[in-house]
């Protein structure tokens, strides 16, 4: 089964990547290609995880996802800031 085989993408999260131009196929190469900068352990009902990542076309972009035994659980995604992000993308600048 492949990525958009088991991801599942809410009503809610497909308008918020439309508001903000983001293609569900480049969702899918970054959890495909990207890496897991941040775990949220405490989540509910499931944990989840920030996903630094590409799009097809080189840009950055940050994904929210959780996920269990059978599904991909699409939560958000967005182009990083850099007023709130160091260089690296990787690391939340302090407040």
């Amino acid at each position: 089964m492949n990525t958009l085989e088991k991801i599942a993408i809410t009503k809610h999260a497909k308008e918020r990547l439309e508001e903000r131009g983001i293609k569900v196929d480049d969702v899918i190469h970054c959890i495909d290609t990207g890496e897991i900068i941040k775990q949220y352990e405490e989540d509910k009902p499931l944990s989840s995880c920030l996903i630094l990542g590409k799009t097809i076309n080189e840009s950055y972009l940050h994904i929210v996802l959780s996920k269990d035994e059978d599904f991909i659980y699409f939560i958000t995604a967005y182009y990083p800031n850099c007023t709130q992000w160091e260089a690296d993308l990787k690391t939340r600048k302090e407040r």
